[in-house]
């Protein structure tokens, strides 16, 4: 019976979660879920001294917030020292690890020498065969007997075949350090050989860790899963992304009014990619999905591309799924009377959820300073007497069309035009020069308030300036 597909996500609870390991969760995640198969979140909580609770529950909204279930609970490193330590014992016993006597100062010394003779830093094996009385106050580390010569190959499932000297890239490392905590590498192929983890998708910094990870999978008999090591995301200057380009906390992603669907989109196409489709939903990326396909170039992160991809998903989702991530922003449009009209009114103008939160701020409330620019530009006394009479017109309820028409009678029976009266009733309703369609806006808000908002415009433009006076 063949194995079931198994993938898994092994953050390191020491920082927040970075996009770029948002987007080896997501490629693990869909090659599992198209395979039927399994994916799992592991926690690498060894490092005691700079774990933090923090970090390891925001990993987890993380996930929560962009909508990638996982199989399983989270594991912990921490609570594995147990197992770890009887595989090291094992490879102790069989003679495929030793401990090393080697005290730092003696260490020290060696890597001095190695560097005047340029050679480059390692292991010299002086413990690999020793049979003496161990040296007095010394705790061991445990080292892998390695191999000493020959060649690693392994295919990679993006990168291809990929070659190791061993004598160029391998000592006899560490498995175990002094005070018996094992160290990352042991414990990776530890738990994803315990977990049946079949496919290691992870980025290429990793590709290093890998040869001894090779080493340990057949030190200890275990079976090789596939791995897929993928190419960096650079910023658009081509160098290492960083936050000046962007590279934020998943989480603060959620908190600038970006759709997780719109984050996961755009993370899937850098480097992955369908034809020439560019909006995927996460069930049809279930589908499509293959790591094979996955670039071997680095990707360039475009702030612009998510933000366009953001739009799309603001102007299509339904609005039970906007206002779900509206509510988790601390703003519900369902307690709005007509809230689904004031989002149609604001989706298409907005990039992000913020804008959406601002523009309804600005429609509900009335304003309590109004744009001095604005003001200045579009608003003398001729507009105030505009928007006073066309104010005191206003009689019934009517939809913006009917408004507008309304508008247009009354403008051309005084000899204005509708850019004498709009700028300044948009500046009147909603305190700026800029806001979605004034006569929707009228239509939502109601003739009654749009007398109120009038009625104090005018009388806060007439106490700025005598300029302002009626003539």
């Amino acid at each position: 019976m063949q194995k079931k597909l198994t993938t898994r996500f092994a953050p390191s609870p020491t920082g927040f979660l970075h996009i770029g390991g948002l987007r080896t969760a997501l490629y693990n995640y869909l090659y599992a879920r198209k395979n039927g198969g399994k994916f799992l979140l592991r926690i690498e909580d060894t490092d005691l001294k700079r774990n933090s609770a923090a970090a390891t529950k925001a990993i987890i909204e993380a996930f929560e917030w962009c909508g990638l279930d996982y199989d399983a609970e989270p594991s912990y490193q921490s609570q594995r020292f147990a197992i770890y330590e009887k595989f090291i014992q094992k490879l102790l016993d069989e003679g495929r690890a030793y401990h090393c006597y080697m005290s730092k100062e003696e260490l020290d010394a060696l890597r001095k020498q190695q560097e005047a003779r340029k050679e480059r830093p390692r292991y010299d094996g002086r413990y690999r065969d020793f049979s003496g009385e161990p040296p007095a106050g010394v705790c061991p580390v445990v080292r892998l007997r390695a191999p000493e010569s020959g060649e690693l190959v392994f295919e990679d499932g993006i990168k291809g075949e990929i070659r190791f000297a061993y004598d160029d890239i391998m000592d006899d490392f560490i498995i175990a350090r002094s005070d018996g905590s094992p160290t990352y590498n042991f414990c990776v192929v530890v738990d994803d050989a315990l977990m049946g983890v079949s496919a290691v998708i992870r980025g290429d910094d990793h590709l290093s860790n890998t040869p001894k990870q090779i080493v340990l999978y057949e030190a200890l008999g275990f079976e090789i899963p596939q791995f897929f090591h993928v190419a960096m995301i650079h910023g658009e200057d081509g160098k290492k992304l960083s936050k000046r380009h962007g590279a934020m906390d998943v989480m603060a992603y959620k908190n600038m009014g970006i759709l997780p669907q719109a984050l996961l989109n755009f993370l899937v196409r850098l480097g992955w990619g369908h034809h020439d489709e560019e909006i995927f939903s996460l069930r049809e990326l279930e589908r499509l999905f293959d790591p094979h396909h996955i670039s071997k170039s680095a990707s360039s992160y475009s702030f612009k591309k998510l933000e366009w991809l953001n739009t799309h998903y603001i102007k299509t989702l339904p609005f039970e799924e906007i206002n779900r991530h509206l509510k988790g922003l601390g703003f519900d449009l369902s307690l709005v009377e007509r809230g689904g009209f004031l989002l149609d009114l604001l989706r298409e103008r907005a990039k992000t959820l913020r804008d959406i939160i601002c523009g309804a701020k600005s429609i509900l409330e009335r304003p309590q300073h109004y744009d001095a620019a604005a003001v200045a530009k579009f608003v003398d006394a001729k507009a105030l007497i505009l928007l006073r009479e066309f104010a005191e017109s206003l009689r019934d309820e009517r939809g913006a069309l009917e408004f507008e028409e309304l508008a247009h009678g009354f403008l051309e029976k005084r000899g204005a035009k509708l850019k004498d009266l709009a700028q300044p009733l948009r500046i009147a309703l909603t305190g700026a020069a800029v806001s979605p369609s004034i006569f929707e806006v009228l239509e939502f808000l109601g003739v009654e308030v749009c007398r109120v908002r009038v009625g104090a415009f005018v009388k806060f433009c007439e106490g700025l300036s005598l300029n302002f006076k009626a003539p």
